[in-house]
């Protein structure tokens, strides 16, 4: 009986699979967004404010920095938690892939999780005139939060190494 818990156990871990599957859905849908925001800033070249268009370009390099995280998470969890990817010698490899343990992984999370939140955070500065002070103060609050989150992250890994 013992054998077959874990067998079972262990199989079930390919239940990730279709979760990993709908993340490169999710990074589909997040492609849709970017080239529909890369319309707007294209299509509307002659008429934007120069504020304006940061701020598009500000939240294209949001969309991207998303679709790097979905892809670290994807790949990396696909690898560490179901299977081995089998790639074919002559295709090209991410330097990263099959190198990436759930600690380092988790790592590139909050530090792409600070990246992103600054990116958001910077858009809001420079539309600091729709928001009031108290608005301003929860968003660089919570920022603060990913920042000390990540560093604590960092150091509790670096402590647990040694």
């Amino acid at each position: 009986m013992e054998k077959f818990i874990e067998t079972m156990m262990y199989r079930s871990r390919w239940l990730l699979a279709p979760i990993y599957l709908g993340l490169s859905l999710a990074l589909f849908a997040l492609c849709i967004m970017f080239f529909r925001e890369m319309f707007h800033l294209l299509w509307d070249i002659g008429t934007i404010k120069e504020t304006d268009m940061v701020l598009l370009i500000l939240g294209l390099i949001d969309l991207a920095m998303v679709g790097g995280l979905l892809v670290m998470v994807m790949m990396s969890g696909y690898e560490n938690f179901v299977s081995q990817l089998d790639i074919a010698e002559d295709e090209e490899k991410l330097g990263w892939l099959g190198k990436m343990d759930s600690s380092s992984l988790k790592a590139k999370i909050a530090a792409s999780i600070v990246a992103i939140s600054s990116i958001h955070l910077l858009k809001i500065f420079m539309g600091a005139t729709n928001y009031s002070n108290d608005h301003l103060m929860w968003y660089v609050i919570i920022h603060m939060t990913f920042v000390v989150s990540a560093f604590a992250m960092g150091y509790l890994d670096k402590l647990t190494k040694h």
